[in-house]
């Protein structure tokens, strides 16, 4: 069921939204509004190390020694976290993994850290969501 209700708001904020609106391409401001509720209620269960989903994506250096074998070994390490994984060669140096995980956020934040802190990763990433159990 869908209620309705009205929010005021500085008129330069207002334009600063609509702008906002009209770069992301949502349709009207409603949709919009429920997409940046979602997401900080996403942020919420991330904050209260509720069980949450996450991918990570990192890109490193594959001709740094040993690297690849100490990323599978963390991955390892955190199994019951992770769904799933991707590994693509971007070049004659460089791979892209992608890592799907699931798990109380706490560890899937700490398995992104232990990877993104190895030499030779060059990039990590969390984009963290929800399991959208508690996401309407």
């Amino acid at each position: 069921m869908l209620k309705r209700f009205t929010i005021s708001m500085d008129e330069k904020l207002l334009d600063d939204f609509d702008t906002y609106i009209s770069q992301q391409r949502y349709v009207n401001r409603s949709e919009a509004v429920r997409d940046l509720i979602r997401s900080a209620l996403v942020n919420t269960e991330w904050q209260d190390d509720k069980p949450v989903m996450g991918v990570i994506s990192l890109v490193y250096d594959h001709h740094k020694p040993k690297l690849q074998e100490k990323l599978t070994e963390v991955q390892h390490d955190y199994h019951h976290q992770v769904i799933s994984s991707t590994h693509v060669h971007m070049d004659h140096y460089n791979c892209l993994e992608v890592i799907i995980v699931k798990g109380k956020a706490e560890s899937i934040i700490e398995l992104t850290n232990n990877m993104q802190s190895l030499r030779g990763v060059r990039n990590c990433k969390l984009a963290m969501t929800t399991t959208g159990r508690d996401i309407h």
